[in-house]
């Protein structure tokens, strides 16, 4: 039996995500992503928020990111396994949905492992977009992992930066994101240590994967006026930076409720005043206020964000050979005889 239009939903996969992106420009595509962040943050109160559905292990996290905007619902599936990579495999790996509210039918399935990075850094840059020192140009990537890559593009395609000071505790790693960023554009700097990396940095971007308590920054290290991207945190137990930064640093969140649990905001108590990034952008509330203010932005990645991403993709794939229509959906003649669909597709018996 051939499906009908309404069974089919448009599914990405990942080599369409891949010849998407080298079709549009990783840099476009980045500002794409984080214009799609600003709009919906600016709509923030008509979204369903709340904190991610985790399922903890040992070994990692299992999550799903569900909301909507009235309209459209959007999920993601992810997960964060550290030591995957000790196996060959990603540490984060992904998949998300958008479906029509008014009737419950899936309009868009895709591949977020990629996606997924790109919505990452995009919200990365947004943030130092309003929070950064006017006129940064250089970035400190602490943690060279999947993500580093795409923290400077977006960086240098949304901010404007024009250098990168790596570091990571793995030289193989450092190596590898230096030779990934070597036609980039950006001035890139090898670094053998935290301290070494933040060196004339006005940006700070922290982004380890390990599961426990760390200090990737301490106090000492981080001067008046920097923006800091804390953005490795994201599950309980799992900080980066020393609690006295966060006492001299003027702090926003994306979902405070969420920040709380798996944020570095975990280590202070729960009436600590933070700020929630969309007033900021909205207009509602004051960003940066001077020079010399030390400002941290407390990303654990938001549903709202994904949302944002998926929608992104859903507008940019028309037209365009980037899809495959999946038969994932029943649709029988008759919406109340599923039985009879699957009684006229019995194969024919050879005689």
């Amino acid at each position: 039996m051939q499906p009908s239009a309404k069974a089919l939903v448009p599914f990405v996969s990942v080599d369409h995500m891949m010849q998407l992106i080298h079709h549009i420009g990783l840099p476009e595509m980045l500002r794409g992503i984080a214009a799609n962040i600003e709009e919906d943050f600016r709509r923030w109160e008509l979204f369903d928020k709340t904190p991610r559905v985790a399922s903890h292990s040992a070994n990692g996290v299992i999550e799903l990111m569900p909301t909507s905007d009235g309209e459209v619902y959007g999920f993601k599936y992810v997960n964060g396994h550290p030591a995957n990579t000790v196996d060959g495999l990603q540490t984060v790996t992904a998949f998300g949905l958008l479906a029509n509210v008014a009737n419950g039918y899936p309009v868009l399935l895709s591949e977020m492992t990629l996606l997924t990075a790109l919505r990452t850094a995009a919200m990365s840059a947004v943030a130092a977009k309003y929070l950064a020192p006017k006129g940064a140009t250089t970035m400190a990537m602490i943690g060279n992992g999947a993500q580093s890559e795409f923290q400077s593009v977006a960086m240098q395609a949304i901010c404007g930066i024009t250098n990168v000071r790596l570091y990571d505790t793995d030289a193989a790693a450092t190596a590898k994101c230096a030779r990934n960023l070597a036609a980039s554009g950006l001035s890139v700097t090898t670094c053998t240590s935290p301290e070494h990396a933040i060196e004339g940095a006005q940006i700070l971007t922290t982004c380890t994967a390990d599961k426990q308590y760390a200090t990737i920054l301490t106090d000492n290290m981080v001067g008046a006026g920097v923006h800091i991207n804390a953005i490795g945190g994201d599950c309980p137990g799992k900080t980066e930076l020393a609690p006295a930064i966060l006492h001299r640093a003027a702090i926003f969140v994306e979902y405070t409720e969420q920040t709380r649990i798996e944020g570095e905001i975990q280590q202070l108590p729960a009436d600590y005043p933070v700020t929630e990034l969309w007033h900021v952008i909205a207009g509602q509330a004051q960003g940066r206020r001077d020079a010399r203010q030390i400002t941290l932005f407390d990303s654990v990645g938001f549903a709202i964000e994904d949302f944002s991403a998926l929608r992104y993709i859903r507008a940019q794939i028309k037209g365009t050979p980037f899809f495959h229509p999946l038969d994932l959906l029943a649709d029988p003649d008759d919406p109340r005889d599923l039985f009879g669909m699957l009684q006229r597709a019995t194969p024919k018996q050879n005689t």
